[in-house]
């Protein structure tokens, strides 16, 4: 590993060209795409939970500032082209331009937010990971909520209920478990 390393792909993978980026940011684009999958629909609001900010946060804070937002670019691309990439498998223009597309546009965002962060070693300690992985989670509803009410033809009060606060407690579940993860592949590297 070397120590001067941005990122946690700098540091397992110090020399690479542009094959070995192209497919870390497929590879990350695909593994946001997994997560989508894992999506449980809540009565009251059309936006479900899904554990695609856990692996938005994540391939950002992995991959840099430049390849998060590039698989984040791609991710989002693949599903506008047709490919069953977002959450339940939806696909498509009209998915994108529905309640939940600011939230698509909120990760893209994040991704490269949560890599700036770890290219400046926030990504380190459990702490200033934490602090990363909330601020890209904030960017995310500050793109879907507003979304969201204009969609919904909503109030920003009435998103918010349906746009954030029921996701407040899982976020937190999964922005300590990312805030974890990221150290202790630190760690595991430094071996």
């Amino acid at each position: 590993m070397r120590p001067e390393a941005a990122t946690l792909r700098s540091a397992v993978l110090p020399r690479t060209g542009l094959g070995a980026d192209v497919l870390l940011v497929v590879a990350g684009a695909a593994l946001v795409a997994l997560a989508a999958q894992i999506s449980l629909p809540l009565p009251f609001t059309p936006v479900p939970i899904t554990g695609q900010t856990f692996a938005a946060l994540l391939v950002g804070a992995s991959l840099g500032s430049l390849r998060g937002l590039a698989s984040l670019l791609f991710y989002w691309l693949v599903g506008l082209a047709g490919a069953p990439v977002y959450q339940g498998q939806n696909e498509g223009w009209e998915y994108f331009l529905g309640p939940t597309g600011g939230y698509l546009v909120g990760f893209i965002v994040a991704a490269a937010l949560t890599g700036w962060l770890a290219e400046r070693r926030w990504d380190r300690r459990f702490s200033s990971a934490l602090a990363a992985m909330l601020c890209g989670n904030v960017v995310i509803y500050a793109c879907g909520v507003p979304w969201l009410a204009a969609e919904l033809d909503a109030s920003l009060e009435t998103a918010l209920e349906k746009g954030l606060y029921p996701f407040i407690v899982g976020d937190l579940l999964k922005l300590y478990l990312a805030a974890a993860l990221l150290p202790g592949a630190w760690r595991l590297v430094a071996r």
